[in-house]
């Protein structure tokens, strides 16, 4: 303890800050936007069975923050007896694809093959997309576990984009675009929940009625959580980031004080 840094005492300092703020069990208030409002208005007006499909297209570095935006949506959905088909453009979304939607569907209790099916990762993403314009089950012959196609009831009768109540896209990137673009010609409705980052990439979109809806960053996943009445890791993230944030602008304060305080006393010293 003796021998460690100025910044390791800061670092040491932010950790216990953020440590009380979640014993302690402060929840931060989330003013919920319009953009949240959307996108769970829109899955409050599907009707009970319908399908969406819902693709993965992250990489694993972004999941922090990609997790309570998926989650946030996977139970809405299921919590709405929406059933849920599940693909990934990346490779690296595959498997977290695969076990959030394993660990929502035992939340709900909804059983695989009836309720939500996995199809997994499909190389040439937008040779994908435009091959299930035209037959899903031609680009799915199996699903992630390798059981066929047909042999799934909830997927009898969903072959196109027509079967579907709309896309959304889970993504870090730009393959949300892809989904617009080359699904667009097949008139599917997307929407998407994306990271922070990509919020001023899709404004855009949303704002030409391209896009359908948005969520994004995870504030938009602790506006999410506040409306589904479910408490989860956006706003557990908000905590710890809006603690974080004061704790910055408390050292700041602090160490201009200290500055214009020792400059005054070698002014006066001189």
């Amino acid at each position: 303890m003796k021998g460690m840094a100025g910044r390791h005492w800061v670092f040491m300092g932010l950790f216990v800050v953020v440590l009380v703020a979640m014993l302690a069990g402060f929840r931060p208030g989330v003013e919920v936007s319009g953009d949240s409002q959307r996108m769970y208005d829109y899955m409050e007006s599907l009707p009970a069975g319908s399908v969406l499909l819902v693709s993965f297209d992250h990489e694993a570095s972004s999941l922090p923050e990609i997790r309570p935006l998926a989650l946030a949506i996977l139970r809405h959905a299921f919590s709405c007896d929406l059933r849920l088909v599940g693909t990934a453009l990346l490779p690296a979304g595959t498997g977290v694809g695969y076990r959030l939607m394993q660990q929502t569907a035992r939340e709900y209790d909804k059983e695989y093959g009836m309720d939500y099916v996995y199809l997994g990762f499909k190389p040439q993403y937008i040779a994908a997309i435009l091959s299930m314009g035209q037959s899903i089950s031609k680009t799915y012959p199996e699903d992630y576990l390798g059981k066929g196609y047909g042999e799934h009831e909830m997927l009898r009768g969903v072959e196109t984009y027509d079967d579907v109540a709309g896309v959304i896209s889970i993504a870090d990137g730009s393959l949300t675009t892809h989904w617009m673009e080359y699904g667009g010609q097949y008139g599917v409705r997307v929407s998407a929940m994306v990271t922070a980052a990509m919020v001023t990439t899709y404004d855009p979109y949303l704002a030409s009625g391209q896009m359908h809806a948005m969520v994004g960053g995870l504030r938009g996943a602790a506006e999410y959580e506040s409306l589904i009445g479910i408490g989860g890791s956006g706003v557990r993230g908000m905590l710890a980031q809006s603690m974080s944030h004061l704790y910055v602008v408390l050292l700041i304060v602090v160490g201009n004080v200290v500055y214009f305080v020792s400059r005054r006393r070698r002014g006066g010293a001189a």
